[in-house]
C-alpha cells in the first residue's frame, strides 16, 4: 500500500530534500508551500499522515494542525526549528502526534513517519478474537471495533495516539507502565529519550476523560515508574 503525505513546509531546499528520501521509501508527496494551501490540499486528497511546519504565510503549522483535527485523526508531525518544550507542548496540545526539530536526520523523520503510521494503521486493522467488543473502565466505554471512546454516553474525540496509549492501559487496569514500555506500544520502537511528548500526550488524556484533571481518578502517575489506570 503506497501512503500518501502531505508536507507542509515553505521552504524548498527542505521540500527537495524529504521529496528525495520519501519518494526513494515509495511514499506519494503531496506539498503544500502554506497552510491554506495545506488545507485545500488535504480537503481534496486521501492524506495518509501530514508533515507540518510552524512558521508558513498565511497559516502557521499550529492553525494548520487545528483545522485537521476538525475531520481527521491521521498521524501529524511537526517539524521546527524551535526547539523550546513550550512549542512543543503547543503542538503537542493543537493534536499533533510527534515533533521532530530542524536539522533533522531524513533517516529519523523516515523512521518517524513509518512508526506513526503503523500506530495509526494497526488500529484499523481486524480485532483479534480476544480485543473484540467494548472495554469499560468506570465510566469509561472503549470500543475496539468502532475506535471511539464515551464516557458516560458522551463521545470523547480522540487522536490516534491518545487511542492508542489509551487501549494499551484499559486493557490492563491497575497495571504500571513506564514512559518507554507507552512510547514503544504507541510508535513501535524508542526514539527519543524525551519524556515531555508522553507527559502531554497523557495530560491531554486526563484533560479529555477526568471530571477534574488536576486531581486524576483513572490515568494515576506512579512517581519515579510511570503510570497506570484504576478501574474506578
Amino acid at each position: 500500500m503506497q501512503h500518501t503525505i502531505l508536507l507542509a513546509e515553505d521552504d524548498e531546499d527542505i521540500v527537495k530534500l524529504i521529496r528525495l528520501y520519501l519518494e526513494k521509501e515509495g511514499f506519494s508527496l503531496l506539498w503544500a508551500k502554506d497552510g491554506v494551501e495545506a488545507v485545500d490540499i488535504f480537503e481534496n486528497n486521501d492524506v495518509d499522515l501530514a508533515l507540518v511546519d510552524i512558521m508558513m504565510p498565511r497559516m502557521n503549522g499550529y492553525e494548520l494542525t487545528k483545522k485537521i483535527r476538525e475531520t481527521s485523526s491521521i498521524p501529524i508531525i511537526i517539524l521546527s526549528a524551535a526547539q523550546m518544550d513550550s512549542n512543543k507542548i503547543m503542538g503537542l496540545n493543537m493534536g499533533a502526534d510527534d515533533y521532530l526539530v530542524k536539522p533533522f536526520n531524513p533517516l529519523e523523520l523516515i523512521a518517524r513517519i513509518n512508526a506513526n503510521l503503523r500506530r495509526a494503521y494497526s488500529l484499523q486493522s481486524p480485532q483479534t478474537a480476544q480485543d473484540e467488543g467494548k472495554i469499560t473502565v468506570g465510566d469509561l466505554v472503549l470500543d475496539t471495533h468502532l475506535l471511539t471512546l464515551k464516557k458516560r454516553g458522551e463521545l470523547i474525540p480522540l487522536t490516534a495516539t491518545e487511542y492508542k496509549i489509551l487501549i494499551m492501559l484499559m486493557k490492563n487496569p491497575g497495571r504500571v507502565f513506564t514512559k518507554m514500555q507507552i512510547y514503544e506500544e504507541v510508535n513501535g520502537e524508542y526514539l527519543s529519550s524525551d519524556d515531555n511528548t508522553m507527559m502531554v500526550h497523557i495530560s491531554n488524556l486526563r484533560d479529555k476523560i477526568e471530571d477534574d484533571p488536576k486531581s486524576p481518578c483513572y490515568i494515576k502517575t506512579v512517581r519515579g515508574l510511570g503510570y497506570k489506570i484504576e478501574n474506578i
